[in-house]
């Protein structure tokens, strides 16, 4: 019998090459499942969807399945709560202007510094409609590290008042690495509005960092909102945005054409049509994660994901906490366990600093493995840590996904303790 491993790399074809892909938070690879319906509605059944004749009715159909399968991968009631739009930061800015009617003018929003796709959006909105913006900051974790920020629900109940309308953040930071307990935050801000009298507070939850390594469950959350990106969880170049059918009914005015029916559907959040092809090609990552366990259950493939991963991303952070004495600065939680992803990043400072754009020059020189440099559109974040980083050079992120394999940690391993010598 295949190895879990073993069994997971088989699905890309594009692993055959040998080529270590550790950029995986910004953008996975693809499963064939996924290819293979991309490539058979394309070939067979591209045509406008809604007319009768017989491929449209197979088209449309094959289109629909895309919100059923998505529905069941994050447990939404219905798969008329799921819509699609080119990419998760489109997603957000719909929503944000779907629920423009509905925030008056007194009330204020609360985003996190990381992710823009999540944030950007609503200090537009609060631009638009002069809202008050607060940031539920995150807390240096270490001593001995300032860059070892995570983010605590104690030090987001004292943001909330009777005027807070919308908190939106992250549940895993693609700079950070840390996941954070979605269910306990929003249950304990809950109870923070409700003792305070807050009017209608919504949750927007960017699950873009999130979605690969743990099982999204929007109703076991209690969440309005939630956004992920398809592209890095296997699949195509497409996000998917949930939204509360109670939300859609009552929060969020159409952005469609005036004359269209959308009753209180998602479809309200899509103005255009998304490209159906991939759309359809969604399904085939549910197909995916299906097949990883004998017994094609979602929860269980997420807990082996989540178990490979932990032996791909406990080896690093311990070699890289080795190199403290050298500089090394994690940029995020310092620790292991399942309230982490295998996303690390990572500075070298102190009397022998090195620029994060060199340590991935070193590895491109090297050739066969893919890191990257940068702030990740976790702008605000990178920007605001101390002491301050250069924010066009910010950290090295090295993000490891369950079709990695140990060995291919073990040379990265190597590479750096070339890089630090």
């Amino acid at each position: 019998m295949a190895t879990f491993i073993e069994k997971a790399r088989s699905h890309f074809p594009s692993l055959q090459s040998g080529f270590i892909f550790a950029d995986n938070a910004g953008g996975s690879q693809c499963a064939k499942y996924v290819v293979d319906r991309i490539s058979d509605y394309l070939l067979n059944t591209n045509v406008q969807l809604g007319a009768d004749y017989s491929v449209s009715v197979e088209s449309t159909q094959r289109v629909a399945s895309g919100a059923v399968a998505t529905a069941t991968l994050i447990n939404a009631a219905s798969p008329n709560e799921i819509a699609f739009g080119a990419s998760s930061t489109l997603n957000v800015d719909n929503l944000a202007r779907a629920l423009e009617g509905d925030v008056r003018d007194d009330e204020e929003i609360i985003i996190t510094g990381e992710h823009e796709a999540n944030g950007g959006p609503w200090k537009k909105l609060a631009k638009r409609k002069g809202l008050d913006v607060k940031y539920w900051r995150p807390r240096v974790s270490s001593p001995n590290n300032p860059y070892s920020v995570v983010h605590e629900v104690h030090d987001l109940l004292p943001l909330i008042t009777a005027k807070t309308r919308v908190i939106a953040f992250s549940a895993c930071s693609n700079i950070l690495g840390s996941i954070v307990p979605v269910k306990e935050v929003i249950a304990a801000a809950r109870a923070k509005a409700k003792e305070v009298g807050t009017r209608n507070i919504e949750f927007s939850v960017d699950c873009v960092a999130y979605a690969p390594h743990r099982r999204i469950n929007v109703r076991d959350w209690d969440v309005d909102y939630c956004v992920f990106s398809y592209y890095k969880v296997y699949g195509p170049h497409i996000s998917a945005l949930y939204a509360r059918s109670s939300s859609l009914q009552n929060s969020l005015t159409p952005l469609t054409h005036h004359f269209l029916r959308v009753d209180d559907t998602s479809y309200k959040l899509q103005p255009g049509g998304p490209g159906y092809e991939t759309v359809y090609g969604t399904t085939g990552v549910l197909e995916y994660l299906r097949a990883l366990t004998p017994s094609g259950d979602l929860d269980d493939a997420f807990a082996a994901i989540a178990e490979h991963e932990q032996a791909l991303v406990e080896p690093l952070l311990a070699y890289l906490l080795s190199q403290e004495s050298r500089g090394v600065r994690i940029v995020g939680d310092e620790r292991g366990g399942l309230s982490r992803a295998p996303t690390v990043s990572f500075v070298i400072v102190g009397e022998r600093p090195i620029k994060s754009k060199e340590v991935v020059r070193a590895f491109d020189q090297k050739g066969g493995v893919g890191i990257r440099y940068g702030h990740f559109y976790a702008y605000t974040l990178v920007d605001e840590l101390e002491p301050k980083l250069d924010i066009d050079d910010a950290v090295v992120r090295i993000s490891l996904v369950h079709y990695n394999t140990v060995q291919e940690v073990e040379k990265i391993i190597s590479i750096l303790n070339e890089v630090l010598a």
